[in-house]
């Protein structure tokens, strides 16, 4: 029997893909749709969900998308109401008269039965957690999609129904209703309601939206809120102290809006920010790499528990190799620039261009202050923060994977500022950096005023480099480049036509996000250049996947939704004062 679980759970979600189409051509097609509306009258009936109308069809889609993610949620749905409508359909067949004994009625009950069976036999393939409120506020949205739909539709009817004065308004909230679930009108309503079929076709879309948001509420999985706590945050400084040289973005894991899953041993972890339905990991896991499997399977059994599709962002080589023995796959997003202080030097011809503008600001009068954070008195530190927030391009406080985003703190105390003033001693810029084991730092955030000289940052990083004594540097690690071998590659001779296409494609988004010019920027000082990976379980995963991304990273807004459809998210642990927020533009 646990052999045939997962081939019965796939033929539920097979079948109710079917279905979708189905309804969908009856949308489509009169002909179809006369033919289905015939069969439901009288002595004919059709297969479960097999109906002429768009929000079946999208309750449809939304079943299979849950099913297919093994919510338990959508399975009792299904069970329940299939299992009715089964009964229903045999009861009618055997006891009642007026049914005629059709070969359709026949099939419609044996697809009907298959599947429910189906639905039994995989039943603990369903194992999908959902959130405890969902019943709820899917039963809310319900009531408030029909209330709002039949009061919209009511006055579309109003305005076009060409038998004038006719109905009242209960008959046309009636009619308006009785539409959006796909519902004929009664003798009564058509007698009075003559709307147009556009006003029809508005009133089924409207439908098919409510419904959307209907499935949403009722299937939606839940967000994580276990946020790093204080002592959460403790172990992993201990961690980091251990093994925090392997991975550069190893300290961005105690960014607070993460969650962490340790191994059964303690000596590993991996933190994990959930995104729209995504369990989103960064960089590699903290910790000892042979603890790295037990902390991955406690992330992955979280994830397969409450449907969240799992991804990790920016993790090295080594570390994907370990997921991939997991089930996850991988795709090569960009590489890291590291500069190694024992390798670099501004002498030759390589370093001409970046020689001469380091020259051309420090001839301008400028120059850099290096501290820790913990050197830096609390005022100052206050007028720095102050300073990042005015610098800010744009509103939206961008990083998740390779930005720490809480500037200032007094937990973050071995961090690295660099400031940068003009000649009359006026602050124009801003780089902070993160430790990165004993003797490395990682970019965190970088800003600068809009009338600065070109070339401040250089200025500045190489400042940095020259005077990595002051800190005991050994290592920087710059800004990520995204599909950096594309440009590298791409621009060489021989290079083929598919890569000189890409090549142009990113060349022209780079006018908006800065994929190109990142690159040239890090390629400047002749790094060492680290591969840096996404993974993931499903590659049908990867758009929505996208779109956690970018949504943790900043780069995508989602407008607030209505009180019934937010969830309450944990704040972040109590700690000591901080600082104001600030979060830096440049890295990732």
């Amino acid at each position: 029997m646990a052999r045939w679980r997962p081939r019965a759970a796939a033929a539920t979600v097979w079948y109710l893909r079917l279905i979708a189409l189905l309804n969908l051509v009856a949308v489509l097609s009169v002909p179809f749709r006369d033919q289905i509306r015939t069969h439901n009258e009288g002595e004919y009936f059709t297969p479960y969900l097999m109906t002429t109308g768009l929000s079946f069809a999208v309750l449809s889609v939304f079943l299979a998308i849950a099913m297919r993610r093994r919510k338990r949620a959508a399975w009792i749905f299904n069970t329940a109401l299939a299992g009715l409508f089964a009964v229903l359909y045999l009861i009618a067949m055997t006891l009642l008269d007026g049914f005629d004994k059709h070969p359709l009625n026949y099939f419609s009950i044996v697809l009907t039965w298959g599947f429910v069976l189906a639905l039994l036999v995989g039943r603990k393939e369903f194992t999908s957690k959902g959130d405890s409120s969902n019943p709820k506020t899917a039963a809310a949205a319900f009531v408030l999609s029909l209330g709002l739909g039949g009061v919209i539709g009511a006055a579309l009817v109003a305005m076009t129904n060409e038998l004038h004065g006719a109905a009242d308004f209960w008959d046309m909230f009636r009619y308006s209703v009785g539409r959006m679930i796909t519902i004929d009108p009664s003798e009564h309503l058509r007698s009075v309601i003559a709307a147009p079929t556009w006003v029809n076709a508005v009133i089924n879309v409207m439908g098919g939206v409510f419904l959307l948001l209907v499935g949403y509420a009722a299937f939606r999985s839940p967000r994580d809120t276990e946020l790093l706590t204080a002592a959460d945050e403790q172990r992993l400084r201990g961690l980091l102290e251990k093994q925090g040289d392997r991975d550069s973005l190893g300290y961005f894991a105690l960014r607070r809006d993460k969650a962490v899953m340790f191994s059964p041993s303690g000596k590993a972890a991996v933190t994990y920010r959930v995104v729209g339905g995504v369990s989103l990991a960064s960089g590699d896991p903290i910790g000892d790499p042979e603890a790295w499997p037990g902390a991955i399977d406690a992330w992955l059994a979280e994830a397969r528990e409450h449907a969240w599709a799992p991804a990790v962002m920016g993790a090295s080589e080594e570390a994907g190799v370990i997921y991939a023995r997991h089930g996850l796959d991988a795709l090569e997003l960009g590489d890291e620039a590291i500069v190694e202080l024992d390798e670099f030097s501004l002498d030759g011809r390589a370093m001409r261009v970046v020689r001469q503008a380091y020259n051309r600001v420090k001839r301008a009068g400028y120059t850099v202050r290096i501290r820790r954070h913990e050197e830096i008195p609390e005022y100052e530190m206050a007028e720095l923060v102050a300073k990042a927030d005015q610098w800010r391009d744009g509103a939206t406080e961008r990083g998740f994977s390779m930005a720490l985003g809480r500037l200032g703190d007094p937990g973050d105390g071995r961090c690295v500022m660099l400031e940068c003033h003009d000649a009359e001693g006026e602050l124009k810029a801003l780089l902070s950096f993160v430790p990165w084991g004993a003797d490395g730092l990682s970019l965190d955030l970088m800003r600068r005023a809009r009338d600065t000289e070109n070339g401040l940052m250089e200025f500045m990083v190489i400042e940095l480099l020259q005077r990595s004594r002051e800190v005991n540097l050994a290592r920087v690690s710059l800004n990520f480049a995204m599909f950096r071998s594309v440009f590298e590659r791409g621009s060489k001779l021989g290079a083929g036509p598919v890569l000189r296409l890409w090549r142009s494609v990113l060349g022209f988004f780079s006018r908006w996000w800065q994929i190109e010019s990142l690159y040239r920027a890090n390629a400047k000082y002749r790094p060492i250049w680290e591969p840096r990976y996404l993974l993931f379980e499903k590659s049908s995963e990867i758009p929505r996947i996208g779109i956690a991304s970018a949504r943790a990273e900043g780069f995508i807004t989602v407008p607030s939704l209505p009180a019934l459809f937010r969830r309450r998210h944990q704040g972040p642990p109590a700690a000591a004062p901080r600082v104001p927020v600030a979060a830096r533009d440049g890295k990732g």
